[in-house]
This record gives structure tokens, sequence and C-alpha cells, in this order.
């Protein structure tokens, strides 16, 4: 069945090639991937029946698919395996969340691990398993993996361990970190935004700069702190 999928997505795709876009794709992204030329839109109209289709399939099998194309070396193939997990990500159990980062750890760029950080977040579903773990691991984007769980959990978040989190990791250097700290930091304050504040104003010599920044872009200063700020 996995062969049967892959050439309907292989034969969908191929009908909607253009290869004269695939260099500025590659350089878009470093010249990490190689790319058959298939914009986004173009894609997802294509592979859309081969994806429905699944409708149905249990977890093995569709873990199964989304290997089959991770292996493929084009990266809009990885695309569309992240748009069938995306799909069909009630089908997943929190047991799978190790498959999926295996997935993670394997072409790893940040398009990739960002949408599958949406998806390890719609599986776990307000809960937290593997993400201790996730946090110290030694592969900089599973830690990323661990900082972006909650996105748009909302009332639902683990303030202390979103706080937590960003302070076990604002030690580090690497621009993603840095950069996932502040997201996070930034989503969740979408809901409480004085939460936020008060939490980057009161560790803003521990937090990177680019983090505090990027949680604060869109908060401001409250009253309060620019009442203690005056001299």
């Amino acid at each position: 069945m996995t062969t049967e999928f892959l050439n309907g997505v292989e034969a969908a795709l191929a009908s909607v090639t253009d290869a004269a876009r695939a260099p500025a794709m590659r350089a878009y992204m470093r010249g990490q991937f190689d790319f058959l030329g298939v914009g986004t839109p173009q894609r997802r109209a294509a592979a859309k029946p081969q994806i429905r289709a699944l409708k149905g399939a249990d977890a093995d099998q569709l873990l199964a698919h989304a290997r089959a194309l991770w292996r493929l070396p084009q990266r809009e193939y990885h695309y569309v395996a992240l748009d069938l997990l995306a799909l069909h990500w009630k089908e997943l159990a929190v047991s799978d969340i190790p498959a999926l980062l295996e997935l993670v750890q394997d072409k790893s760029w940040w398009d990739s691990v960002d949408a599958l950080a949406g998806i390890i977040g719609d599986v776990l579903r307000g809960q937290h398993d593997y993400m201790d773990a996730a946090l110290q691991d030694k592969n900089i984007w599973v830690r990323r993996i661990a900082l972006l769980h909650q996105l748009g959990w909302r009332d639902k978040t683990d303030v202390q361990r979103l706080f937590s989190y960003s302070l076990a990791l604002a030690h580090e250097k690497e621009f993603f970190i840095q950069k996932a700290i502040g997201w996070a930091l930034r989503d969740y304050a979408r809901h409480a935004p004085d939460a936020v504040r008060s939490f980057t104003h009161k560790e803003k010599e521990r937090l990177a700069p680019l983090s505090f920044r990027e949680a604060n872009k869109h908060i401001g200063v409250s009253a309060d702190i620019r009442t203690r700020a005056q001299p």
C-alpha cells in the first residue's frame, strides 16, 4: 500500500512541477535540500486526494507513509508527509511521539521542525510526555520542539513549564533556540500579556536580547513597569 501511495503522490506532484522554480527554492533553504519546483498551494491541491484517501488508516500506516516520503530527496515530499500527519493527527497517540521525534532529527531545518512541533502539540493535547527529556536532548531541533510544543494552547498552557523551559535554555547561543524561546513566550502573551511581560522583565538579564525582543514584540510595556523605570 505504501508503494501505491508513493506512486500516487509522485504522479500528482509531477503534474504541477515547474523545474524553473527549483533553484530559487533550494537557495531559500540555503542549498540544504533538492526541490522539484512545486509551490505550496499547488502541492497541497495536487496531493490532497491521496492524503484524504488515507482516512481510516491507523497510526502505523500513517507513519509508514510519512517515513517513505521522508526518504525521498526532494523537499516537497517531506512537506506532503507533514500535510498528511497534520490532517490525520487524531489517529496518532502520545505513544507515537518518539516516532515523530525521529522525523524531527532527520533532514532537519526550521520548516519541517516547526511543522512537527504543531503536530506534536496537537497529539499531546495538554500533556507533556517526552518533553522534559526533549528539553535536555543533544539535538537542538528536539530542544526546539520542547520549547514550541505548547504553541496555541492559550489557557491550557502549563505556564510554569513554559517559563522554566525558557530559562533552562536561556544560556544557549544558538539562534534557533533563542528565537524559539521568544516565539513561545510571544504566543502565550496573546492570551496573558501581563504574565509574559512580568516574567521577561524580571528575567531580562538571563534571557538573550533576541528572546526578550521576540517575547515582547506585540505587548509593549505596562504602566507599572514604566513607573518603576522612572528616576
